[in-house]
């Protein structure tokens, strides 16, 4: 009967230190996750804002799908799933090139395209919270 204690006692410790090396191992693997999930994907980060810009086509596209009235790209339901995040968030999740095309973009909207820009507001913004905080920015470069 001893023999048989001692080897369930083993048995025992065998597994909880089986289960703990798979606790820590799912630990770690949230926690590198969650600092992933700390910055969006850069995977579209070489998409020429120019390009897009120039064609009312593309603008149009794009606008459709951020106001969920058109079809989306992969790039703009990406976008459009962060849009409000990097607003009430001032962009910290983006890469210096998302900054950078946030910026031209939302300068570009509220220069060439009001009407466009104003309705983008509406919906993202309807408090005028982003658009208060962001405005100084925007009639820097409107002059």
């Amino acid at each position: 009967m001893e023999v048989s204690l001692t080897s369930s006692v083993e048995i025992m410790k065998q597994f909880l230190v089986i289960v703990l090396v798979a606790a820590a191992a799912l630990s770690l693997t949230e926690a590198a996750r969650a600092r992933r999930d700390d910055k969006y994907t850069t995977k579209y980060d070489n998409i020429n804002l120019d390009e897009i810009l120039a064609s009312d086509r593309l603008v149009d596209n794009y606008y459709n799908c951020i106001m969920e009235t058109g079809k989306c790209t992969p790039d703009g339901t990406e976008l459009r799933a962060h849009i409000k995040d990097a607003l009430e968030s001032d962009c910290s999740k983006c890469s210096k090139i998302q900054k950078e095309g946030a910026e031209k973009v939302i300068k570009f909207l509220y220069n060439k395209k009001p009407d466009k820009f104003k309705q983008l507001q509406e919906k993202y913004d309807p408090e005028n919270t982003y658009y208060t905080k962001y405005e100084q920015r925007l009639k820097e470069t409107s002059a």
